[in-house]
C-alpha cells in the first residue's frame, strides 16, 4: 500500500505520514516546502525501513498538479490511500474589509487543490479498486464546515465545501469500492493559527488555558478510519478537544 499525503511538510500531515510509516506504508508526500519533506523523508526511511517519495508541489498550481501526475505514473499507481489534507486559513475579518487576497488563497487551496489532486489520483484508484484493492480518500476538513463562527465566513464556507466534495465524491464513486472520509477537526495546534493570524503570541494565545488537539490526535484518527474492515465506511467524524463544546465555546482555565 502507498499513501498519498498532501501539506506533509508539517502538521497533521506530517503526523500522518509519520502514523502510516509506523505501519509499514510506503508514502508519496507532497508539499511546498521540499526541505522539510526531504527532512522527514529520511527519519521515515531509516526509522521503518520504508519507500519514500517526495515531491515540491503547489496544489493550488492547476498546471504543476497536471504536470506532477503526467510525470509520475509509476509512482501514483501504487496509490491507494489519499490523504487530502494541504489547507490553510487566512485572516480573520468580516466580509466587508475582508482582505481579497486571503480569500484567494483560502479557495484556491482549500477547495481547487483538493479537487485537482482528486481529480489526478481518483482514476488511478478506481483502477486498483477494481482489481480488487481496498481503496481509501480522506479529506481534511475542519468543524468550520459544520458551524459558522464570527470573522470565519471565507474559511469556513472552503470547508463547507470540503464536507460536500466528501459526500459528491461518495456519490460518484458509488459501486467502486473506494470509500471516502471526511475528518472534522475542532482546535488543533498546528502551524495554522500562526498562518492565519502572522504573529506567534496572538498564534500562541488561541490556545491559552486550554488543551487542544495534537496533528497526533488527528492522524491517529485518520489511521482508525483507514483501518476499519473493507465493509466499513466512516463517512464523517468531527473531533473536538473535550475543552470545546462549540466552534465558540471553550472553557480556559
Amino acid at each position: 500500500m502507498s499513501v498519498f499525503i498532501s501539506g506533509a511538510s508539517s502538521g497533521i500531515g506530517e503526523a500522518c505520514a509519520r502514523n502510516f510509516a509506523a505501519n509499514g506504508k510506503d508514502l508519496v508526500l507532497v508539499a511546498r516546502r521540499k526541505d522539510r519533506l526531504e527532512k522527514l523523508s529520511t527519519e521515515l526511511r531509516e526509522r521503518h525501513g520504508i519507500h519514500v517519495h517526495t515531491f515540491e508541489l503547489d496544489v493550488r498550481s492547476r498546471k504543476a498538479v497536471e504536470g506532477f501526475i503526467a510525470g509520475n505514473q509509476a509512482v501514483l499507481n501504487t496509490i491507494e490511500v489519499l490523504v487530502n489534507n494541504a489547507g490553510l486559513a487566512a485572516g480573520l475579518s468580516p466580509i466587508q474589509t475582508g482582505n481579497i487576497d486571503d480569500w484567494e488563497r483560502m479557495i484556491d487551496t482549500n477547495v481547487k487543490g483538493l479537487l485537482y489532486v482528486s481529480r489526478g489520483l481518483l482514476p488511478l484508484m478506481i483502477k486498483r479498486a477494481a482489481e480488487g484493492v481496498s481503496c481509501h480518500v480522506v479529506n481534511i476538513g475542519s468543524v468550520a464546515g459544520y458551524w459558522v463562527y464570527p470573522n470565519g465566513n471565507v474559511y469556513c464556507a472552503t470547508k463547507f465545501a470540503v464536507k460536500a466534495l466528501s459526500e459528491g465524491m461518495r456519490v460518484d464513486l458509488h459501486g467502486t469500492g473506494i470509500r471516502v472520509t471526511e475528518i472534522a477537526p475542532g482546535m488543533a495546534e498546528t502551524e495554522f493559527s500562526l498562518v492565519r493570524l502572522g504573529d506567534a503570541e496572538k498564534a500562541k494565545a488561541v490556545y491559552t488555558g486550554m488543551t487542544p488537539l495534537s496533528a497526533q490526535d488527528v492522524a491517529e484518527t485518520v489511521l482508525w478510519c483507514v483501518q476499519r474492515p473493507k465493509h466499513v465506511n466512516i463517512q464523517e467524524l468531527v473531533v473536538f478537544p473535550t475543552q470545546q463544546s462549540s466552534v465558540s465555546l471553550v472553557a480556559r482555565q
